[in-house]
């Protein structure tokens, strides 16, 4: 990778590449060099777009990261803007050469440690939470009314310990095949929220007449009442139905009488030290840029390289948007059925797409070329950054729980709140997110901790964002903010709070996933 003591007017990120991407905007016409070779500019080159360091011929496969992301639609001469307008996805054959690459050995740094939340199960928590779940639609207003009556200042000061209570809304919950596929994901979400290391305790609050009504989920998912330290003790959750109350006001003040009655325990929790090894990290991008490769997801893959070093997991999502670059990763799994298990998810989704006639590689978002990505390929390469080096030891269906160390591929789509819904319900105790034209999601009981690609956005949006990876851009290296990163997520789970904490953000990004029909 091309480095600098300068800001550099493009980088040239394998020797081999075709493109070289725009550290800084580019006009037309201005002479630029790329690793000593002389270029004039033929287009304005935006940031993070594509100019082309050689000549291509129309049909030519046209190279970054030292992979394919696309062929020229045209003849492309030296100097060019690369973009949508001449640049093509196109079926290509990948090498998977399952389970035969080795994994970079890395130097083992001292052990790390947090300040969290010890749970029984062994998990840790770095937020103390207390959730007011919504089994349905239907109850959704009413489960906001309840976590509404505990926002006051007040409340935090007689409860210092607990984070917050917060509801957990959604769409769905009735209209849905019974014990059909979305009621499954439904169901193993809800049981991932209510029993995440966050989450100290919860009530459930339905209508009543539900599909998916609360004591098929506490029998599916064997829930037990999850107040303070012991989630050992056989009481069942406490359970709320409008229908059965007497209308929304009953309801509303009856499960707020139960919350007061959990705070007392939750507010006894106390974070103690922990080691790094508890940490359960979630890998996202969104809002993604012609820098988000270079940038903020490698210096990710740093950091997720550094948790996994420490014995943690961390967990990559978006199907849809490792496509044509999922050989990397099947290379690096620890066994060819490993590698096969995600196959067969890229296979699925190739076939569910179909089904509703659109593709899988109808991506990048206008928002994504408006800053550089041009196609999917592309766009999943430098998305794959965010997975660091090490070898890839399991692939687990969407909000299945994560129990093993190392780097973990969850089977999610690209939406950002149904991706990260998943992650966090999947067990991930710390999200960072990495951001190149300024995405504000927030999700919780999870914090979450942005990164921004580029300096400008991050000025920009400063309030919302957490750590400026374009300084990468300036000459900082890729390390030393992967190290950044990983010290910023010890400090997080540490209690230090995001920029989307401070702003209130993470009730209305709540979103399972939905693949069925509505009925």
């Amino acid at each position: 990778m091309a480095t600098a003591t300068t800001m550099p007017r493009a980088v040239l990120l394998r020797r081999d590449d075709d493109v070289a991407v725009a550290s800084a905007p580019i006009p037309a016409g201005a002479e630029i060099k790329v690793e000593g070779v002389a270029l004039t500019a033929l287009d304005p080159i935006g940031l993070g777009h594509k100019i082309a360091v050689h000549d291509l011929q129309k049909g030519s496969p046209v190279r970054k990261y030292g992979q394919v992301i696309g062929f020229a639609s045209e003849r492309i001469a030296a100097g060019s803007c690369v973009h949508v307008h001449n640049l093509r996805a196109e079926l290509f054959e990948r090498d998977y050469a399952f389970a035969q690459e080795r994994s970079t050995e890395h130097p083992l740094d001292p052990a790390r440690t947090f300040r969290g939340y010890l749970r029984p199960d062994g998990r840790v928590g770095t937020r103390n939470y207390i959730a007011v779940v919504s089994t349905v639609n239907c109850s959704a207003s009413t489960s906001r009314y309840i976590s509404n009556r505990f926002q006051d200042r007040d409340f935090r000061r007689s409860h210092p310990n607990v984070d917050g209570v917060f509801a957990i809304t959604h769409k769905g919950g009735c209209g849905l095949p019974f014990e059909g596929k979305d009621h499954q994901i439904l169901e193993r979400v809800l049981a991932g929220f209510v029993h995440h290391p966050n989450v100290a305790a919860y009530v459930l609050v339905g209508l009543g007449c539900e599909g998916a009504y609360a004591e098929h989920l506490i029998e599916s998912h064997h829930l037990r009442l999850a107040a303070g330290s012991d989630r050992t003790v056989s009481q069942k959750p406490r359970v709320f139905t409008i229908q059965d109350e007497g209308g929304v006001s009953r309801t509303v003040e009856a499960a707020v009488r139960a919350v007061e009655g959990l705070l007392p325990t939750a507010d006894a929790c106390r974070r103690t030290e922990q080691p790094a090894s508890k940490l359960c990290v979630a890998l996202e991008c969104g809002g993604s840029d012609g820098n988000s490769g270079v940038t903020a997801n490698p210096a990710l893959g740093v950091a997720a390289d550094l948790v996994v070093a420490q014995g943690g997991s961390a967990v990559l999502g978006e199907t849809t948007e490792i496509y044509g670059a999922e050989h990397l990763l099947t290379r690096r799994a620890v066994s060819e059925e490993v590698g096969r298990k995600l196959l067969d998810r890229i296979k699925w989704w190739e076939w569910y797409t179909k089904v509703f006639g659109a593709a899988i590689n109808n991506n990048p978002s206008p928002g994504n070329k408006a800053g550089g990505l041009s196609t999917i390929y592309e766009k999943s390469l430098g998305a794959l950054a965010k997975a660091g080096s090490t070898p890839l030891v399991a692939v687990v269906d969407y909000a299945e729980q994560v129990r093993t160390p190392g780097l973990v591929f969850m089977d999610t789509p690209g939406y950002d709140p149904v991706c990260t819904t998943g992650l966090v319900a999947g067990g991930a105790n710390i999200l960072v997110f990495t951001t190149g034209r300024g995405s504000v999601l927030g999700l919780r009981p999870t914090p979450c901790i942005k990164v921004a690609t580029n300096t400008p956005m991050f000025e920009k949006l400063r309030d919302d964002m957490d750590l400026d990876a374009g300084t990468i851009l300036d000459g900082e290296s890729v390390e030393a903010v992967g190290r950044r990163v990983f010290d910023s997520i010890l400090a997080v789970a540490s209690g230090e709070p995001t920029r989307s904490e401070r702003a209130g953000i993470g009730e209305e990004e709540f979103a399972p996933w939905t693949i069925g029909p509505t009925l």
